[in-house]
């Protein structure tokens, strides 16, 4: 969890519940840049947000093939990267799967809490952590160019049951 940064306190991790109202953002910011949301972009940003949990590329292509019957790997792949390359998705590499980002206006990099039981992932929004990763690696004269931070554990829900 984020905490917040003058009493210490947790704050809260995200994880998107309005699938609808996730997609009308990144509709929205594709507009603000000049970015095409193509059709296909547009289902494959759906189908994620709807996962609510992370998805893998082929669950996604599989899902297109249901409903058009020839869609091909690359098309997906294309369509991914499209949404990594602007921010409106992230990508768990330790488990080979995309997520809707949060704030799909604005770049960021955040870690994720991910659930090794039921394969939940949150996104902990507290710029602090990409802040001290940030400053370290200027410390050791290390320039980054990606960060994806990914916390494996086993979350609330299931160390409840």
């Amino acid at each position: 969890m984020s905490h917040d940064a003058a009493n210490n306190h947790p704050r809260h991790a995200h994880h998107h519940d309005d699938a609808k109202g996730f997609v009308r953002a990144v509709e929205h910011a594709s507009e603000e840049r000049g970015l095409r949301l193509t059709p296909l972009r547009k289902e494959v940003l759906e189908l994620i947000a709807a996962a609510h949990k992370p998805v893998k590329a082929y669950d996604l292509l599989d899902q297109l093939r249901e409903k058009h019957g020839n869609a091909a790997p690359p098309t997906v792949y294309r369509a991914l990267d499209f949404l990594l390359e602007n921010g409106f998705i992230h990508k768990l590499e330790s488990i080979n799967a995309f997520v809707s980002c949060h704030h799909p206006a604005e770049a960021h990099q955040v870690p994720f809490l991910i659930c090794d039981v039921c394969s939940s992932a949150q996104e902990v929004c507290d710029e602090r952590v990409a802040d001290l990763i940030e400053a370290q690696a200027k410390a050791l004269g290390f320039r980054p160019q990606a960060q994806t931070l990914e916390v494996h554990g086993t979350c609330r829900n299931c160390r409840k049951g």
